[in-house]
């Protein structure tokens, strides 16, 4: 099986100084010309199914990105994060080292917990390795989800820094399931 992992394009909200979790918000100018750009790379790709999150900065990015040549189909596990109550607030309230320590698994503020996350994360990837074994399948989603299903994949030591790389938006890496 192949997957191909697509993070949204950038986001009207201030993404830059602000946390925007879970908020429904659609893409900037910039975020449509970077996944019209992004189009232009994967256009001869073949996908046999796109699988993206129910926000609308990820439907919309999927739109972009493959219109209507490819089945969609939303899964509610890959919603972003849930910020709880630091949603819309200032980046400098978040403290990553924090919420991304797999051992603290901290849900302070009500931030979903790191291995809350990642159980989403790997009964997805469960899911669709059992039903689309022989598949093309595209995935857009968010920075948390794509990062956790990464390091999943990649079989990474949860102990380790797991923000170590980053994850810009219109991210794009393709992965091979056994």
């Amino acid at each position: 099986m192949n997957i191909t992992l697509v993070r949204h394009g950038e986001v009207m909200f201030d993404f830059k100084h602000k946390l925007y979790g879970r908020k429904n918000v659609k893409l900037s100018k910039k975020g449509v010309f970077d996944c019209l750009n992004l189009k232009d790379e994967i256009k001869d790709k073949h996908y046999d199914l796109c699988i993206v999150s129910p926000l609308a900065r990820c439907v919309e990015t999927a739109m972009l990105l493959i219109g209507d040549r490819v089945l969609t189909e939303v899964d509610e596990r890959l919603l972003e994060r849930d910020m709880g109550e630091l949603t819309g607030k200032e980046r400098d309230k978040y403290d990553p080292s924090k919420y991304w320590d797999y051992n603290l698994n901290s849900s302070d503020e009500g931030v979903e917990c790191i291995q809350d996350l990642f159980k989403r994360c790997e009964d997805f990837l469960d899911d669709i390795k059992n039903k689309y074994h022989d598949k093309d399948v595209i995935i857009v989603t968010h920075e948390s989800i794509i990062r956790a299903l990464y390091i999943i994949i990649n079989k990474m030591d949860l102990n380790s820094n797991l923000r170590e790389f980053d994850i810009p938006t219109c991210y794009i890496e393709e992965f091979k399931l056994r």
